[in-house]
């Protein structure tokens, strides 16, 4: 009662402190109101964000991946094998073989990425022409494009995919994008990916000739390549791809299908009509986990290129959205890594990638709602696909370890910042992003040659330079005796040519910083 009566007298003393403290308390309430988007701002501009991110996503597409082929496969593995696991564990073999993938290019250093694409882009094609010769590739569903050996089949068209991302990531960004003329960015790309996909035709395969199309439009697209040259780049990949997929017997029938489902709807058309009453089925909630009915011989492939089918019959509208949200998170994760690199050729890879893995998700999902001709291609992570499965987790490792390079990332890592995953995994320290000794000399050699600027120099120039104005006021001698500069004096850019090599001072600069 004392202390109530103390207060009271206190309160009455100094009412000035009592307003004080009843507007602190107004403060506290409206912060502690907002304090879950001020978290959420704040966990988004950690450092490491973007590394936690792409592991995330990476786990959950692979989990569900793993249980819906579980639940797809078991009456087909039973009647190819006797056993319902046979799918499945061939499938977990795989997740292994591209979860051991998946580490090495999250411990891969860059340098050495860069100094073995072109020895793996040449492997790649030498698999492409052995995979043709009769006796060494195996046919499958009317291509020679598998090696079989002791049960286990293997794609190299998969690895052709990769090798070619890599190797032209590391050829254009060695070029300096911005800098790089129109026959530097076209030449050797281009031819050698020509011939990797005149390989890939031979087999024949649609759907990998179109992400492979894919790949090589995402490079030079995010390379700068002009409006005009993409556009008719573009064009004529439409063209070959609706010439190649007339001019087979089967391609041809799945096109004359899809543009009328009724011709043929026990033959061609037989499984995107199953897949379109599959999703039918499933409703808003679907039948439940293992209890569509689809996956008992109604829908051929069902655990493989028609596995989106059985997501939207037991899991229904929801799961098959939920699936989607998870890709649309990977690719604003794969985007949001590619804009904070300040490495050329992992801002280049890691862009490409994204746009290839999610090219392959609407290919896929496309032909399984009835928007696309059904082209064959494989859903990401979630269908049964050993090759495919493995090649992406190693390309989202790569991705991973792009996000391990941001700036912000390695300086905190650098300075000593305690990050829970990188000490469960044993991951080194990232080094940051220095020239190579090629591109500074390339860059040199373009300064002395006296090379007319390109015309992002030319905006970036017309940026910098203004006219002097009346409050512009001189620096005093005094400051610049004591080392002293304005604000915007040194400041690093993060673009190519001249601004990256800036980008060492800037790296050390970040690395004396503490991240609490």
């Amino acid at each position: 009662m004392s202390s109530i009566l103390t207060r009271l007298r206190n309160r009455r003393a100094n009412p000035a402190a009592d307003n004080q403290a009843t507007d602190n308390q107004a403060r506290s309430a409206n912060a502690a109101a907002h304090g879950p988007r001020t978290r959420f701002g704040a966990w988004l501009g950690h450092p490491m964000t973007s590394f936690h991110l792409i592991i995330a996503v990476a786990a959950l597409l692979t989990t569900m991946g793993l249980t819906m082929v579980l639940s797809a496969s078991g009456v087909y593995s039973y009647d190819q094998d006797g056993s319902p696991w046979s799918v499945f564990g061939k499938q977990v073999l795989w997740t292994l073989i591209g979860l051991v993938a998946f580490y090495i290019a999250l411990r891969m250093k860059v340098h050495l990425m860069r100094k073995l694409a072109f020895a793996g882009f040449a492997l790649s094609i030498a698999l492409l022409v052995l995979v043709l010769i009769p006796g060494i590739g195996k046919v499958a569903n009317g291509s020679r494009g598998w090696f079989v050996v002791a049960g286990f089949s293997m794609q190299p068209s998969e690895l052709a995919k990769i090798a070619l991302a890599v190797w032209g990531a590391h050829l254009l960004a060695a070029r300096r994008l911005e800098q790089a003329s129109l026959r530097e960015m076209l030449v050797p790309l281009v031819p050698a990916a020509v011939i990797a996909l005149a390989l890939v035709v031979a087999q024949p395969d649609l759907g990998q000739t179109m992400s492979m199309g894919v790949i090589l439009l995402g490079l030079l697209w995010y390379a700068g390549l002009p409006l005009r040259v993409f556009l008719s780049s573009l064009g004529a990949v439409i063209i070959s791809g609706a010439v190649l997929a007339v001019s087979e017997g089967y391609r041809s029938d799945r096109v004359q299908s899809w543009l009328n489902p009724a011709a043929d709807a026990q033959g061609s058309g037989y499984q995107a009509r199953q897949a379109r009453f599959a999703l039918a089925n499933g409703g808003i909630f679907g039948d439940g986990l293992g209890q569509g009915s689809a996956k008992w011989n109604y829908l051929p492939n069902a655990h493989n290129d028609f596995i989106f089918a059985i997501i939207g019959e037991e899991l229904g509208f929801i799961g098959a959205a939920g699936l989607l949200c998870l890709f649309g998170l990977f690719a604003y994760t794969g985007m949001r890594i590619a804009r904070r690199s300040a490495d050329p050729f992992l801002r280049l890879l890691t862009a490409t990638a994204t746009l290839w893995i999610l090219s392959q998700v609407f290919i896929n999902v496309g032909y399984v709602v009835g928007l696309l001709p059904v082209t064959g291609l494989q859903l990401p992570l979630i269908s049964a696909g050993g090759t495919s499965t493995a090649t992406t987790l190693f390309m989202i490792g790569i991705m991973a370890n792009a996000a391990r390079h941001e700036p912000e990332a390695v300086a905190a890592l650098r300075a000593g910042r305690d990050d829970r995953v990188n000490r469960l995994l044993r991951l080194p320290p990232p080094a940051p992003y220095v020239p190579t000794r090629t591109e500074a000399l390339r860059d040199r050699l373009r300064s002395r040659s006296g090379r007319p600027p390109t015309q992002v120099q030319q905006k970036q120039t017309k940026k910098r330079t203004r006219a002097p104005r009346a409050d512009d006021r001189p620096v005093r001698r005094s400051a610049r005796a004591g080392g002293k500069q304005p604000a915007s004096v040194g400041r690093p850019s993060v673009g190519y040519g001249a601004g990256q090599r800036k980008q060492g001072r800037r790296a050390h600069t970040l690395e004396g910083q503490r991240h609490g």
